[in-house]
């Protein structure tokens, strides 16, 4: 799908989100943020909607969590869905930000180990 100037321009803010939530995180937490893979993409894929992710997911962790990276072969990942982020924030610029900032914290969460459970518990639902 070409590039468009709405789809460029969501995902610069988001980068400049990524990148401002990944400056904000202690040194050692950023350190281990800052070699994952984030990939930004318009809407999950038929793929993984057919493995059973919601159309309108905003995030994904995928992959081993932290502590078990050195025993599985395929490395972690987060992903961004940007245009269903947009929609959640009824195209707003300033909720999207937040709501990239709180997706892409949750999603480190989980690459560390926390649980729904315990991601709720800090407001990163």
């Amino acid at each position: 799908m070409p590039a468009t100037p709405h789809w460029n321009r969501l995902r610069q803010l988001a980068l400049e989100e990524v990148e401002a939530t990944l400056d904000e995180l202690p040194a050692p937490l950023r350190a281990e943020a800052c070699k994952l893979p984030i990939t930004l993409e318009r809407r999950p894929s038929a793929a993984l909607i057919a493995d059973g992710i919601a159309p309108d997911t905003l995030g994904l962790f995928n992959g081993p969590e932290y502590a078990e990276e050195e025993h599985v072969p395929l490395p972690p990942q987060i992903m961004l869905f940007l245009e269903n982020l947009w929609d959640f924030a009824e195209r707003d610029e300033e909720i999207f930000l937040d709501e990239v900032n709180t997706t892409l914290l949750h999603e480190l969460g989980h690459y560390l180990g926390l649980g729904e459970d315990g991601l709720t518990d800090r407001g990163l639902e």
